[in-house]
């Protein structure tokens, strides 16, 4: 207990020194992050699909980064689920203003917004970075009778109906927009394809280990463990080059004559402050230069695909064009 020695003293150290340690604990306690100079506080991180999935594992990989090397403090993360991210875009776009938020996306909610029939355009948010590329794979369970890609597409030309293909993005993202450019190179008309479309990696993963359906498209990163014990095996890759630490030859490879690689990036709502702009911009940029964030790159087989300012906001005009274009061509809006 202390006493007092007067003079607005306790024990020697002065009753003010005391209140603005303890003013400091509180703040930091109440998870007030180092924006506080810049005008972010609370900084909070949205998810377009369920927990498991490519945005959720790339957002909680960014952030816990971001907390480890103190570039903020205590991030949020939270998953808003519906319709392949159409309904978080909602919410995004109806948060207008707010200079604390930013939403993890990709390809795959560029698609949903069309294919749902919403307004909403992530080339009319806030751009703030695009931060990786990533290959998608053709995925089978470990009892698949398909040993190879060739043993694969043979199948498939034979009876479209008959192979039944899922993917952890809406009708429009990049595990339905793969399948439907892979059937087009493999002379299988894509109106035929057997797509079956799940919210998130987590659920598509459950779907392919229980044999719900005889492949899967999508990410490599949401299954490097399942991979790597021997679960799932991947039968081809979509890039130019192999992806390090999987068994599996690229498309091209294989005698396909296609390479596809999905995106992710991070907005902010319409409408914030170009000093919330900024600020979000440069913690961004400085997860980026971390050794953590290069490392999580290798880990889940991301290409670092890093884009701010005006050269994300023409990238994102352009991604609303092509995916517009390549479902128009599919009959699907």
């Amino acid at each position: 207990m202390f006493r007092s020695s007067g003079g607005g003293r306790v024990s020697g150290v002065t009753v003010g020194a005391i209140i603005a340690v303890i003013a400091s604990l509180l703040l930091s306690a109440c998870g007030v992050t180092r924006g506080d100079e810049t005008g972010l506080h609370r900084l909070r991180m949205m998810v377009p699909n369920s927990p498991g999935g490519g945005y959720d594992l790339t957002a909680r990989t960014a952030v816990k980064i971001m907390e480890d090397e103190e570039i903020t403090g205590r991030v949020e993360v939270f998953n808003v689920i519906g319709a392949g991210g159409t309904v978080a875009m909602a919410r995004l776009m109806n948060e207008r203003g707010n200079g604390n938020l930013m939403m993890m996306m990709g390809l795959g909610v560029v698609g949903a917004t069309y294919t749902n029939g919403s307004k909403a355009r992530a080339s009319d948010a806030t751009a703030l970075a695009k931060i990786v590329e990533e290959q998608e794979g053709i995925l089978v369970p470990a009892d698949s009778p398909f040993q190879t890609v060739d043993d694969f597409v043979t199948a498939w030309k034979a009876d479209p109906a008959n192979v039944t293909i899922g993917g952890g993005s809406s009708p429009g993202g990049p595990d339905h927009l793969f399948p439907m450019e892979t059937a087009r190179a493999v002379g299988v008309d894509p109106t035929k394809v057997n797509f079956v479309s799940y919210d998130g990696g987590g659920d598509l993963l459950t779907a392919l280990l229980g044999n719900k359906i005889a492949a899967g498209t999508s990410g490599l990163g949401e299954y490097v463990d399942q991979i790597e014990s021997g679960q799932v095996r991947v039968l081809a890759v979509s890039g130019e080059e192999r992806v390090e630490g999987v068994d599996a030859p690229t498309l091209t490879e294989a005698g396909i004559d296609l390479t596809f690689t999905n995106w992710r990036g991070i907005l902010a709502p319409p409408g914030i402050s170009d000093e919330d702009r900024r600020a979000m911009v440069d913690i961004l940029e400085e997860l980026h230069a971390t050794e953590a964030w290069k490392e999580a790159l290798v880990k889940n087989g991301w290409s670092d695909a890093f884009m701010t300012g005006q050269a994300f906001e023409d990238f994102l005009t352009e991604q609303d064009e092509r995916v517009e274009t390549t479902l128009t061509d599919l009959g699907l809006v």
